[in-house]
């Protein structure tokens, strides 16, 4: 795929439809998102909240979200979706990657979708957007810490080759290789919209 393909990460936003004919918005996320950020935690479930964060609790300390918004397209990573057919366009998914250093080819993953959009793609069209945005960053993998019983999220990053790392205790870690993850997402038919994410980030 890196020989044939060659992509840009100037990209701020991408326009796509899911499947079901809903409009979003895939763009970057910035600190001044903090309280999209802030809301979009408090609306996930309880169970979605404790995938995502190992806790239950309906707000996250200040810290956390802090850090979430607190982008800087080197050392963190970070792109949302919002949905477009919606009066206040209200965040519904988000995906981030931390990494040490702006030279480290390594970063951690995580993704979260509002329950109510679950089974309608957005999170391989996110996958698509962050991983194109990692990879032209210089990130070659990922690594990536799911409860073992969140059958769903395993199956996902699964999908996209992410291989188990360690598998005890109540949290699993995977390693993803991107290159790979790539060119299984450019593979699938389904989501539609993944191939105007592709689109956008691709040159020549």
């Amino acid at each position: 795929m890196a020989e044939s393909w060659s992509f840009q990460n100037q990209v701020q936003s991408v326009d796509a439809v899911l499947d079901n004919g809903t409009h979003i918005c895939l763009r970057r996320i910035r600190p001044s998102d903090l309280k999209l950020i802030e809301n979009g935690i408090s609306q996930m479930s309880d169970q979605s909240r404790y995938s995502r964060f190992f806790s239950g609790s309906k707000t996250m300390p200040p810290s956390v979200v802090e850090r979430l918004a607190n982008v800087d397209g080197t050392h963190h990573l970070a792109w949302g979706a919002v949905n477009m057919d919606e009066d206040d366009h209200p965040a519904i998914a988000a995906a981030h990657v931390f990494r040490d250093d702006e030279t480290s080819e390594t970063g951690e993953f995580a993704i979260a979708v509002l329950d109510q959009y679950h089974g309608l793609g957005i999170a391989r069209i996110l996958m698509t957007a962050m991983f194109l945005d990692c990879y032209c960053e210089g990130l070659r993998q990922l690594q990536i810490d799911i409860l073992r019983d969140n059958k769903k999220a395993s199956g996902l990053i699964r999908s996209v080759g992410a291989k188990p790392r360690l598998l005890e205790g109540p949290v699993g870690s995977y390693n993803l290789v991107i290159e790979e993850a790539i060119s299984a997402l450019q593979k699938m038919e389904n989501p539609t919209a993944i191939k105007d994410v592709m689109a956008a980030f691709a040159t020549g």
